[in-house]
């Protein structure tokens, strides 16, 4: 593909955007730094450009529009880079829409303005200044789009649903050129395709997010020997079929593995009380473990910017990442037989150089459910009927590429494993969340048949070309 005279006739009607052209410092900066994974950052698009306003993401639109339908161009977006699936948010000789510098954050009443190119640590912290919050990332440095378009999970979760079910309007540039807002009373059906729909139909510039009171939250993470897992499992699974379960509480329960740890895996509680309450009594199941490690425990009362920045890390991961994921009902016998399969299933890769991997538990207890059906809908086709659904996410980081191959093939032959184990004990739930998912995997698919016929029926309408099925070919796609 040639994209040689789209480019040009990009750089002449868009004067003001900032160009990166492949062979240049800026583009060589650009496109490492942006993604999370080097399985992003290796793609070499032709070019990157960065519009300065909504009015140049449209102009961007309609210059390319023939270029792709005339099959010359394609073209990725891309917001903060942090899903690792490879070809999600960059192109291999194409173009790369990055939108990085279209920034701003205003509090308004009962909502915050957030524009496309911003993080979640900034958002938080110019809320924390008002006593405020809303349900974003749990990490500082996450990007807004792909947490609000495809579903997100948030400190909040238990209260507030999903991150996208908080998302009260969206600004969008379609196909087209036109600069529309998607909310409960304009372009519902946009709307409610975008709670969970990606990047099949707009380039979406801004987002409404409701805000809430408040205050300090107590929570953080702890360490502990591999044999208190399972009982720590046991815990979470009672927590949840509770039927007075907390709503003010944020669980995620992990068996994780590095060298540095020593040959055997390690327990990972990462849990939080959104109230503030020291100590309360619903987490005292997952932080008084005997088999703590020593000096690894951070549960503290912190602001909601000191928890998304220690979740963001102060360690360096290692550059190169894959999640991937599966969903099954809430059941003891099933999550530990998981994690017993991720456990044997380890061998091929405890070599491979800088590995940080980890068997994560997420639950979506039932007020998840509840509120996100409250809240309008989405497109993720989980109803509340469901019951309290449990997540099994697969982290991977490492650091080079020649053990690429082992790695997704182990943790991908692991997941099939799960999903074949959770199907003999009719404990499989048919769902793939789209912010975890790898290139294998079809989440548009999985949130079933009507809804995504509902999905390829507002393309339909809103993008009638298919500029954003066939000029983005990246992330997941609604048609054949």
């Amino acid at each position: 593909m040639d994209v040689s005279q789209a480019i040009e006739a990009l750089q002449g009607a868009l004067p003001d955007s900032v160009f990166a052209l492949r062979g240049t410092e800026e583009y060589k900066a650009l496109n490492s730094d942006t993604y999370q994974s080097g399985l992003n950052g290796d793609i070499n698009p032709a070019c990157i450009v960065q519009p300065k306003s909504k009015e140049e993401v449209s102009t961007f639109l309609i210059t390319i529009q023939p270029f792709v339908i005339s099959g010359t161009a394609a073209f990725a977006i891309v917001g903060g880079g942090r899903q690792p699936a490879p070809g999600v948010s960059n192109i291999a000789d194409g173009i790369t829409l990055n939108l990085s510098l279209l920034k701003g954050i205003v509090i308004q009443d009962g909502y915050v303005s957030i524009a496309a190119g911003e993080r979640w640590g900034p958002v938080y912290e110019k809320l924390s200044e008002q006593g405020l919050a809303c349900a974003g990332s749990r990490s500082a440095k996450g990007g807004i789009g792909g947490l609000a378009t495809q579903g997100g999970l948030s400190f909040f979760s238990s209260r507030e649903g999903f991150i996208a079910d908080d998302v009260l309007s969206y600004e969008v540039v379609l196909a087209s050129g036109a600069i529309v807002n998607a909310n409960a009373n304009e372009n519902t059906d946009l709307w409610l395709a975008l709670r969970g729909g990606g990047n099949n139909f707009g380039v979406v510039t801004g987002f409404n997010m409701k805000t809430f009171e408040q205050g300090p939250l107590y929570g953080g993470s702890l360490y502990y020997a591999s044999f208190s897992f399972p009982g720590q499992v046991e815990a979470l699974v009672k927590e949840l079929k509770k039927p007075d379960a907390s709503v003010d509480t944020h669980l995620m329960v992990s068996l994780g593995y590095t060298a540095a740890f020593g040959p055997d895996p390690v327990g990972l509680n990462q849990v939080y009380h959104t109230r503030g309450i020291e100590k309360p009594p619903v987490l005292e199941p997952f932080t008084s473990i005997d088999s703590q490690i020593p000096f690894l425990n951070t549960l503290r009362i912190q602001t909601v910017p000191e928890a998304a920045n220690e979740q963001a890390g102060e360690i360096t991961m290692p550059k190169r990442s894959a999640y991937m994921n599966t969903h099954v009902k809430v059941d003891l016998d099933m999550l530990r037989a998981g994690g017993d399969i991720w456990v044997s299933g380890l061998g091929p890769v405890k070599a491979c150089e800088g590995l940080i991997c980890s068997y994560t538990l997420q639950p979506y207890p039932l007020s998840l459910l509840e509120v996100s059906a409250k809240k309008g809908g989405n497109s993720l086709g989980l109803s509340p009927s469901l019951g309290p659904v449990m997540s099994i996410a697969l982290l991977a980081y490492w650091v080079n590429a020649s053990d690429d191959e082992i790695i997704i093939g182990t943790f991908k032959n692991i997941l099939e494993k799960i999903d074949q184990e959770a199907a003999t004990r009719k404990q499989a739930i048919p769902f793939k969340f789209m912010n975890y998912s790898f290139t294998f995997q079809d989440p548009i698919d999985s949130y079933g048949a009507e809804n995504k016929k509902k999905l390829q029926n507002v393309s339909k309408k809103y993008d009638p070309e298919g500029i954003f099925q066939k000029g983005v070919p990246g992330g997941w796609k609604l048609f054949p």
